[in-house]
């Protein structure tokens, strides 16, 4: 039992200052909101003895809240090159420097009376998030048994949710969410990163890069071990072989080498879908109405932050859920259910919001499509999207895969972030119309043109690709009749 124990330990100590990290920092900002505004009012007044207009505070906390997705996306394209050089596991013990920066920038900021600080702060949590939101996920699928790898992986949505609702329950007014305690608030995301900094040396590197990448078969057999105990290592030492020859004299790819390569033609065009839609589904913005329609719905506004949690506990549950039955039920049905489920309740959702006035129980009945929305979504979507990268590409795009797949997330995060605002303004109650057109074209996308991927080798992904990416060339010549019919199946 003990090869087992020392798993669940590496996916805790990467977890904690990984993704944990991104929940976390998403969720603290949520509770200080005025008490920051009125603190940039104050600084600003002081400074030159004039106070700032309202859409000017709003501006600036628009900058402060968009610092973060920035600093996210450069922390996805430094990712690639730091996973490459330094290594998995080095990577994410070095991320935590971002974040110890940031929390003495938050930290400090009311003491040396600058709103800049909390602005920089933020760009340093994201680069943080950046980082780990890539590196940790591909980390731990490279350290897991082929078995156990999507539910291995997959913890990182686990994290992520965790975070939020740790976020959510420190910020409440009784703990760091008071107007006092701010900006011990925000600098409390030193935490995790003090225990992963504590924790992760202890456990070994990705046995798949120090054998692949850095070609050190005895360090490889030893992270094994260390894995996986005395159980027989012959099996998977031969399939980390044989994927190191298939990748012989090849080196890291680049980003943009991916685009150029036909051969990665499909790969490409899945986890681009896929991790647009991850934040183009409107998930994210769900918690953004959550505390107006728990309003509508009659909850005391002093009780809102607390059915808040709820929504965050909800994601929680299903991430967990969907780590013990991704290996069973695969990843295509997973994801295919998720999109499915989240188009239907987006049309009741807007139903509801319509009738918001006129029927006295419809209130309850968007409460009820918030919680169901963001249940579907952690079912399948949040967990399964981070494992795909991991799974589809060989070793030396894995790292150029995982920087194109995290730079759409953190652009999208902006764009989601920075429109929806205008989106609710211009569309009212017909807002979740757009996302509605994103899940349903996701779920198109998965159910015609996504393999299964569970269970399989890395090698085997790769050549039920190949099929695909090749098929177009052999059958474009002349129409053959039932057989390409059965070579076009999933």
């Amino acid at each position: 039992q003990l090869q087992s124990k020392i798993l669940i330990l590496t996916i805790c100590a990467a977890g904690i200052g990984g993704t944990f990290q991104y929940g976390y920092n998403i969720s603290i900002i949520n509770a200080p909101t005025s008490y920051i505004q009125t603190f940039m009012n104050e600084t600003w007044l002081e400074r030159t003895g004039v106070p700032l207009e309202s859409n000017v505070i709003l501006l600036l906390w628009s900058f402060t809240v968009s610092a973060y997705p920035l600093g996210g996306l450069t922390g996805a394209v430094v990712a690639g090159p730091m996973a490459i050089m330094l290594g998995r596991k080095m990577s994410l013990l070095l991320n935590n420097v971002f974040v110890i920066i940031a929390a003495v920038l938050s930290g400090f900021s009311r003491m040396a009376k600058s709103f800049e600080m909390i602005m920089l702060s933020r760009f340093f949590t994201g680069v943080n998030a950046g980082v780990s939101m890539n590196i940790q996920p591909m980390y731990l699928a490279e350290s897991a048994p082929k078995k156990l790898r999507g539910a291995v992986a997959l913890t990182s949505a686990s994290f992520t949710a965790l975070g939020l609702v740790l976020g959510q329950v420190v910020g409440l007014r009784e703990l760091l969410g008071g107007e006092e305690s701010w900006p011990f608030l925000l600098a409390s995301n030193v935490v995790p990163a003090l225990i992963q900094l504590t924790a992760l040396p202890w456990f070994p590197e990705s046995p798949r890069y120090l054998l692949i990448d850095r070609g050190d078969k005895e360090s490889c057999i030893s992270a094994l071990q260390k894995l996986r105990g005395n159980s027989d290592l012959s099996a998977e030492l031969e399939e980390m072989l044989a994927e190191q020859a298939a990748v012989k004299g090849q080196r890291a790819k680049n980003p943009w080498e991916l685009f150029q390569n036909p051969a990665l033609r499909w790969q490409l065009m899945s986890i681009v879908v896929l991790s647009s839609a991850m934040q183009l589904c409107g998930n994210d913005s769900m918690y953004f109405y959550a505390a107006y329609v728990f309003q509508e719905a009659g909850i005391p506004q002093d009780k809102i932050p607390y059915v808040v949690i709820g929504t965050g506990s909800c994601e929680l549950i299903t991430s967990v859920t969907c780590n013990m039955i991704i290996d069973y039920a695969g990843r295509r049905p997973l994801l295919l259910g998720g999109y499915i489920f989240m188009a239907g309740w987006a049309i009741v959702f807007m139903v509801a919001l319509s009738q918001q006035t006129q029927i006295s129980w419809m209130p309850y009945l968007s409460m009820a499509c918030i919680f169901a929305y963001i249940l579907s979504f952690g079912i399948g979507p949040a967990g399964v999207t981070g494992v795909l990268p991991t799974e589809v590409f060989d070793q030396m795009s894995r790292p150029a895969a995982y920087m194109i797949c995290g730079s759409l997330l953190w652009f999208n995060l902006f764009l989601v972030g920075t429109a929806f605002p205008f989106i609710v303004k211009s569309l009212a109650h017909f807002c979740y119309v757009p996302f509605l057109v994103v899940c349903v074209c996701t779920a198109l996308y998965v159910g015609f043109f996504l393999p299964e991927t569970k269970g399989k080798s890395f090698l085997e992904i790769s050549e039920e690709f190949k099929k695909r990416n090749f098929r177009a060339h052999t059958h474009a010549v002349f129409y053959k009749g039932p057989e390409e019919i059965k070579s076009t199946m999933l």
